[in-house]
């Protein structure tokens, strides 16, 4: 697992190495006068674990929705494997959605649920 230190390398290391999975660029989302995410510019590398994390109300859930293809973005590209989604809809995307909830499994703890989908991807 990669750590902070890592990911910061110049170009032409590890990271360029890998394909970008997402790429958001310049990632805008506006309910009317309210902007729920501004500018968001971020790439995610295939094999990366990656989270998203941020006080309520910060853009988390709008961005994942928006990833999967349940909003669109106001402004900006949204791209998967290299080919931008816009316009595609969720059921298309090769993309998984788990819905907000304390627990996908309740009877599990939260590291077997965090596990979970990751021991069936063989990571």
């Amino acid at each position: 697992m990669e750590d902070r230190q890592t990911r910061e390398r110049p170009p032409g290391t590890r990271d360029a190495e890998r394909g970008v999975a997402v790429r958001l660029a310049g990632i805008t989302k506006r309910f009317g006068e309210f902007v729920a995410v501004d500018d968001l510019n971020l790439d995610i590398y295939e094999g990366e674990f990656f989270s998203l994390l941020g006080p309520s109300g910060c853009g988390k859930t709008t961005t994942l929705r928006m990833i999967a293809g349940f909003e669109e973005p106001t402004e900006g590209e949204i791209s998967v494997a290299g080919e931008e989604v816009q316009g595609v809809p969720p059921y298309r995307r090769p993309v998984n959605t788990v819905f907000q909830s304390y627990a996908i499994f309740p009877h599990l703890n939260v590291f077997d649920n965090v596990a979970f989908g990751l021991r069936r991807a063989k990571v």
